[in-house]
């Protein structure tokens, strides 16, 4: 099933150009994921709610269409592919640079924007070795719990930037052991894809 067939939620409003890039990343993920472990196989055949459509929600929070966006930890490219595919149709400046140490996957990041002609560029490094990126918004999915996640976020932000950590059922207990170390504003938006899930947004990072 291509993403041309598969039904659109009310919140995701795309064209139809937009959509068959969103199809095309779905399938290098797919026939990359064979030999590169960009997802969990299991997950291979939710892709399109579980991972494309959990990343395409962020655009409703933050217009991904202006600012730097930086990913951490990029692998399979969710969020930052999807956001930078749905930016790519609309007119702004907005730019995404995606960190991944992982050669092999980091291979497979760059040939995406390739293919996509996206705004987008690949650093191949460990989060904590790039320089300070000065970023708007910062992203990350399943990279590492709050508390680590903000340690980045403090190197990589602006000050008056901002980070959106997609989070599971678990997101609240992340948030108070996360503030035993740091001050910070926290907004949970449901997720909506899912339920017990939340989309954190992180700003006014401060260590105690």
């Amino acid at each position: 099933m291509t993403a041309i067939s598969k039904t659109l939620p009310d919140w995701l409003n795309v064209s139809r150009e937009t959509l068959e890039r969103l199809g095309e990343l779905e399938s290098l993920v797919v026939k990359w994921t064979v030999a590169v472990n960009l997802i969990s196989k299991s997950s291979v055949p939710e892709i399109w709610p579980r991972h494309i459509l959990d990343s395409a929600q962020i655009s409703v929070l933050s217009d991904p269409t202006q600012g730097a966006w930086v990913d951490l930890g990029s692998g399979a490219g969710f969020p930052a592919l999807v956001l930078a595919i749905i930016a790519k149709e609309r007119s702004g400046d907005a730019t995404f640079t995606l960190i991944e140490s992982d050669s092999r996957k980091a291979a497979f990041l760059m040939q995406a924007v390739r293919a996509m002609d996206l705004s987008a560029n690949v650093i191949v490094k460990r989060i904590d070795e790039v320089p300070p990126l000065n970023a708007d918004i910062l992203t990350a999915r399943a990279l590492a719990p709050l508390d680590s996640l903000l340690d980045h976020a403090a190197r990589h932000l602006r000050p008056t930037g901002r980070a959106f950590f997609p989070k599971g059922a678990s997101f609240q207990d992340e948030v108070n052991t996360a503030r035993q170390r740091w001050k910070f504003r926290c907004t949970a938006h449901k997720s909506l894809t899912d339920p017990l899930s939340a989309i954190l947004e992180v700003d006014g990072i401060e260590l105690h």
